[in-house]
């Protein structure tokens, strides 16, 4: 059994890990590589036995803008093990390789996990924390009928479609908690550009997920444009929009913030001082930003 890493633009290794990401989760991670969208920051730590990929956890490099200061963490993501190579410590082994990696080099590390595995990340000493969900105040959610609204942008000209890959690589920031190298995954969810909308009068994209209850995911623009300029802009069936990120601090009091709840399968791990920060501020990481 052989340690292998950092492999994502050798195509047999690639081929390997994404089959047994196929297997493990029900993804296909090959065309965000083979179109451009993966610019090195997610790293695979993997054994490799037999011509195939039987564990893996990869360290995704992270930078956050939060609170106005520059954080590096690691995000922890796609750990698994094929099912006949389990209970053999392979999993333990890789994160302690990243661990030991990165550890001098970062702010801190985290990840998101089930409660069924709290146990593993413990002896690890990863521990729980709490994020904040952010919720628009209702009196915020309604449309303004005389205001250009935002539209999708998968009709529109290829110029249009271009500028979003401009600013989703850099924009002014809209969060108190934004991640700025955020292309690769942010391209991860919405290479397809079913969700994307844009409004010239603002110059300005977001990305919305037509939920039960709408989230904004994202706002992208070369300038800052006030949230409720935006939401203004988007023709809501009810007075509702859950925030996939965390607002401006000058925006936080048109916002209700709650304890997200995973329920049972669902938690945030973190390992590091710097991490604790997310529970005192209120912070909660971009939907976008998951690895």
């Amino acid at each position: 059994m052989k340690l292998i890493s950092d492999y994502m633009r050798d195509d047999t290794k690639r081929h390997m890990l994404n089959g047994l990401t196929q297997k493990t989760f029900g993804f296909d991670f090959e065309g965000w590589v083979t179109n451009g969208y993966f610019e090195g920051d997610y790293i695979p730590y993997s054994y490799e036995e037999g011509g195939k990929i039987v564990s893996n956890v990869s360290a995704n490099r992270m930078s956050f803008k939060q609170n106005g200061a520059v954080k590096n963490y690691i995000q922890i993501g796609t750990v698994m093990t094929d099912p006949d190579y389990r209970k053999q410590g392979l999993a333990a082994g890789l994160m302690k390789q990243v661990i030991k990696e990165y550890e001098k080099d970062c702010d801190g590390f985290y990840l998101f996990g089930d409660l069924s595995a709290a146990g593993f990340y413990r002896k690890m000493d990863f521990e729980i924390i709490n994020q904040y969900r952010y919720f628009l105040k209702e009196e915020f959610c309604t449309a303004d009928k005389n205001a250009e609204p935002f539209r999708p942008i998968q009709d529109m000209d290829e110029g249009v479609k271009k500028k979003y890959l401009e600013y989703v690589r850099e924009s002014e920031p809209h969060s108190s908690f934004e991640q700025i190298n955020k292309y690769g995954l942010q391209m991860f969810y919405t290479a397809g550009l079913d969700n994307v909308l844009y409004c010239a009068e603002l110059d300005c994209f977001i990305v919305l997920e037509e939920e039960e209850t709408p989230i904004l995911q994202s706002v992208l623009s070369g300038k800052k444009v006030a949230l409720t300029d935006v939401v203004r802009r988007i023709n809501l069936d009810k007075p509702c929009l859950m925030l996939g990120f965390t607002p401006l601090e000058e925006d936080r009091d048109k916002c209700i913030s709650e304890v997200y709840d995973g329920a049972d399968d669902y938690r945030l791990f973190y390992r590091g001082e710097n991490l604790k920060a997310i529970e005192q501020d209120k912070l909660y990481f971009p939907d976008l930003s998951h690895a």
